[in-house]
């Protein structure tokens, strides 16, 4: 009971400190008018964080002792970069709707990844939880399915999907493999990350703060790092102890409490759509919280 109690928090966990990062990112990103500078900030007021992390568990010190490990810790830096990357390009170059709808498609990619390359078995009511929890949440994020128009460029979108859910999976192998735990993961994640997001800004000439940014932004700046050390804390957890495909589905959980910020912080409206949608995701998640009753029979007989 107290282990199930631990991992219902460390989910909600979570999902809340996903939540949180990306209502802050989006204000940062609008005041500062470059997403790679607002990455950066981000980043770095992470880094604080995961430093007096590291200091207090008197874990530092382990950094510099990765071995061979090293290697895979880094890529895991680079698919989180990519992932940026790839959605800040095809936001530039496409729709909003298509965009949020193709950058979903990551838990269709981790399920059949799941299914083919890691042949571990999904029953249907799996798959008709996951469709039903992604229809819920492109309508909690106001896709307009009858305004969505494809272009080349929102093949950014899919190598932006791609990258997470490839990168779902090398963390997982890090943990299984390398034996790493998820404060190693995070802070090597966090460190080829801020690297590239500064080299970046600094390439396109975007290592520059407007004349105005008052204690206000600056507050907001480090309660992103602290929700981003949060997403490092429990994700990282959360992929060790749960299969990447349920995660995943977790993480649909996300733009739901994100409506709900919307709403209450930052002056949004709570449409019928998405109210629709918040039911449906929820009616879809529960499908999945009930897989074992529901194939309870087919279990018995494997």
């Amino acid at each position: 009971m107290k282990e199930n109690l631990k991992y219902t928090l460390m989910v909600a966990g979570m999902v809340i400190s996903w939540s949180i990062y990306y209502a802050i990112s989006k204000i940062v990103v609008d005041a500062t008018g470059s997403p790679l500078l607002a990455g950066f900030l981000l980043r770095t007021a992470a880094l604080v964080f995961l430093t007096i992390q590291l200091l207090a568990d008197k874990n530092f010190s382990r950094l510099f002792h990765q071995g061979k490990a090293v290697l895979i810790l880094i890529v895991i830096g680079v698919f989180g970069f990519l992932l940026d990357l790839f959605a800040n390009l095809g936001y530039a170059g496409g729709s909003l709707s298509t965009g949020t709808a193709l950058l979903k498609t990551d838990v269709l990619m981790v399920n059949l990844a799941t299914v083919v390359l890691y042949h571990k078995k999904l029953y249907v009511s799996d798959w008709l939880g996951t469709v039903i929890m992604l229809f819920g949440v492109l309508l909690v994020l106001g896709v307009d399915f009858g305004g969505m128009t494809l272009h080349m460029t929102d093949l950014y979108f899919l190598l932006s999907a791609a990258c997470v859910s490839a990168n779902a999976f090398i963390i997982k192998a890090a943990q299984e493999k390398y034996h790493e735990d998820a404060d190693m993961i995070s802070y090597y994640n966090n460190a080829v990350v801020l690297i590239l997001f500064a080299g970046s800004a600094a390439f396109v000439g975007d290592f520059h703060l407007p004349a105005a940014m008052g204690k206000g932004f600056w507050a907001l700046v480090v309660l992103g790092g602290l929700a981003q050390t949060g997403i490092y804390f429990f994700y990282y957890r959360n992929l060790k102890h749960f299969e990447v495909w349920l995660v995943k589905l977790y993480l649909l959980l996300m733009p739901v409490l994100s409506c709900f910020i919307g709403v209450f912080f930052l002056n949004e409206e709570l449409s019928s759509k998405k109210l629709l949608g918040i039911l449906i995701v929820l009616a879809g998640a529960a499908v999945i919280l009930q897989r074992g009753r529901i194939n309870h029979h087919k279990q018995m007989n494997t």
